[in-house]
């Protein structure tokens, strides 16, 4: 016999999709008459498989246990298909119950893109089962994942849901805008007032590319605050207000600032020459701080409160090495 006590994870969702996240390859059919037989049963009584779970419910398997592990997929929940070697330490800048804030290396997915690939998501769970944070059994009911994304060769803050109240609360401020993102980049030109764009972005799905627009497609707006300038490089804080594909890269791009190292859309020799200095071989973007708005409820550990990530070396040398026209001081307060 197994027993399962229903934790804030798995309420909510109804008794049968948790049995099926359970025992996975086990068909319908089977559980709907181990159901109807009492072999699977809610609270101590027959269930039909259609109650809303509540947080604290007990589910028993009358079950071998030959049984279940037939019905069980066989592979690692933890990094599928990666060894230790491959495993990175990751940059936590913050940690409760309910969700955890890493800041991403530039290189790293933040979710698999092919089969084989490991991404944010995966390390995020190898670390938490390393903490003793979640278990084998408990991924079976719920698997932590990432609630924003970054372009691989973006670095900065993410953001992982630990549980799936902090999952959804942390979807609905990203959703309704009310999670404030502040990112620093280094772009081509001068730029000396902050400025509010706004556009229309259109993608490529071909090519994985956006084009942005004064009309059709998705409408975009970004802001901008410059830090530092130059005659020719411009340090910039951007408030990214909607978040799109390659929304900062492509929407600075179309006003003639394209950030530094891009490789889709920027001045192809403007890059080479900071490369030979620099060694700058991506794109100078990275998701510098979030900002939480006032909550109560779920994740209020974190309300009202600022989050920052560190630059990377590379972004912070050129930070540090430049002689900057104006905003020397402000560069250098720059967290590294």
């Amino acid at each position: 016999m197994k027993e399962i006590i229903v934790t804030k994870n798995e309420a909510g969702q109804r008794l049968d999709k948790l049995l099926k996240k359970y025992m996975n390859n086990a068909p319908d059919s089977f559980f709907y008459k181990m159901l109807r037989k009492k072999n699977i049963v809610l609270n101590g009584k027959k269930a039909a498989g259609r109650e809303k779970l509540t947080e604290g419910d007990c589910i028993k398997l009358f079950l071998s246990d030959e049984t279940i592990g037939k019905f069980t997929a066989k592979k690692s929940r933890g990094v599928p298909g990666s060894p230790p070697s491959r495993r990175t330490a990751l940059d936590v800048i913050y940690e409760d119950p309910d969700i955890l804030l890493i800041n991403k290396p530039a290189g790293m997915l933040s979710q698999k893109a092919g089969k084989d690939d490991v991404s944010a998501v995966e390390h995020v769970i190898s670390y938490l089962l390393r903490t003793g944070a979640v278990t084998e059994e408990e991924l079976r009911l719920f698997r932590p994942s990432v609630c924003n994304r970054l372009d691989r060769n973006t670095s900065g803050l993410i953001i992982a849901g630990k549980s799936l109240p902090g999952s959804q609360t942390m979807g609905e401020l990203l959703k309704n805008r009310t999670l404030q993102k502040y990112y620093l980049c280094a772009v081509k030109g001068r730029i000396t007032e902050s400025k509010r764009l706004h556009g229309f972005l259109q993608k490529d799905e071909a090519n994985n590319t956006v084009t942005v627009s004064g009309s059709g497609g998705v409408r975009i707006e970004t802001e901008y605050f410059p830090l530092a300038w130059t005659k020719e490089l411009t340090l910039l804080k951007v408030h990214l207000i909607t978040g799109k594909t390659h929304q900062i890269r492509a929407h600075l791009a179309s006003v003639g600032h394209p950030l530094l190292g891009d490789g889709k859309y920027g001045d192809p020799v403007f890059n080479e020459a900071y490369r030979k200095r620099y060694q700058i071989c991506h794109q100078l973007l990275h998701a510098y701080q979030v900002v939480f708005p006032v909550m109560e409820g779920n994740c209020r550990e974190v309300s009202g409160k600022t989050f920052t990530a560190k630059v990377p070396a590379v972004f912070w040398h050129l930070i540090k090495e430049t002689a900057w026209e104006h905003g020397t001081q402000e560069a250098l307060e720059v967290q590294h």
